[in-house]
């Protein structure tokens, strides 16, 4: 197996917000990845149990290499994390910290092989299960103009995807765009010069966008926090590291929302309804020096709600 690359983001304010207050406990991490920060929480507190949750059964392989010290005190599982909690049954345990870390890792980018990145000649796949029927093949080749253009621009939030997408239907016409690499190109050519020479890439919001649209990622997250907060323990915590607007933007309402229905639920009479408050009225961002050592984290939000009382 080739070397772990992961270095989790924002680890001592994951730590210090979402570590348990008693030391014990169930803790979920949503979004194993390589396993960063699981390992933060089992190193941290020897007493507590985790589940890690993800799509990709490569990163649950990958993740257990990294978790191998802490045997007994964790479990795996291949499945996506609105499918885990919506599934979640009153006999469960409920957890008292979940972690949705929704960055891709790095793994996905510079090893998968599946056209995660535009700088390689690699399949446009960009599956993070690969049993998913959907490729990024597909919608490329398959979709309208119409609803190419409006994808991108929903989803990469691309100012010029409307001439982005007639670049790509006048190249399907020619053949099959069966690579990431050729993608990129078809994006590049058609980017006014001014673009192409910008601080990223120009494909970098339509693979973005081509991204979630294939792995439903922000219906699936939104979803997922609403079913999450619903399992988690009195005095438990969720927490959201973000790196787009469009997650953040769900993420922040979600939050908000949960908490406007419990200050309703509140006020009325005899009223046993859960309380929940957000801790980050602000989303934590990392450090100008966890910024030069992980460039990731340049990006990276990170907002906490707490449940503080309700029926558990």
């Amino acid at each position: 197996m080739s070397e772990l690359i992961h270095v989790p983001v924002m680890p001592q304010q994951v730590l210090g917000y979402l570590a348990p207050a008693q030391n014990r406990g169930l803790i979920v991490d949503a979004t194993l990845g390589e396993g960063g920060h699981s390992a933060l929480f089992l190193e941290n507190s020897p007493h507590v149990h985790l589940v890690g949750l993800d799509a990709d059964a490569t990163m649950l392989e990958r993740a257990a290499v990294r978790l191998a010290p802490y045997s007994g005190r964790y479990s795996l599982h291949h499945v996506w994390f609105d499918d885990y909690f919506a599934s979640y049954s009153q006999e469960q345990e409920r957890p008292v910290t979940v972690l949705f870390d929704l960055g891709i890792s790095m793994y996905h980018f510079r090893q998968s092989g599946r056209g995660f990145t535009f700088r390689e000649q690699e399949r446009l796949d960009m599956r993070l299960n690969p049993s998913a029927q959907t490729s990024a093949a597909t919608i490329v080749n398959t979709s309208s103009e119409r609803q190419l253009a409006d994808l991108i621009f929903q989803l990469g939030e691309e100012r010029y995807s409307r001439r982005i997408a007639a670049a790509i239907v006048r190249r399907r016409h020619q053949a099959p765009i069966e690579t990431a690499a050729d993608l990129a190109d078809i994006v590049n050519r058609c980017a006014p010069p001014a673009y192409r020479h910008g601080r990223i890439h120009p494909a970098t919001r339509t693979f973005q966008a081509l991204r979630i649209a294939v792995n439903a990622e922000l219906d699936r997250l939104a979803r997922a926090l609403e079913a999450a907060i619903d399992v988690l323990a009195v005095g438990g915590r969720l927490g959201v590291i973000s790196f787009h607007s469009l997650e953040d933007r769900i993420v922040k309402h979600a939050f908000r929302e949960r908490k406007n229905r419990s200050i309703s639920a509140s006020q009325a009479p005899m009223s046993s309804s859960e309380r929940v408050q957000v801790l980050t009225k602000k989303p934590l961002v990392a450090d100008q020096d966890e910024c030069q050592r992980n460039p990731a984290a340049r990006s990276a939000k990170f907002r906490v709600l707490e449940k503080t009382e309700g029926v558990s």
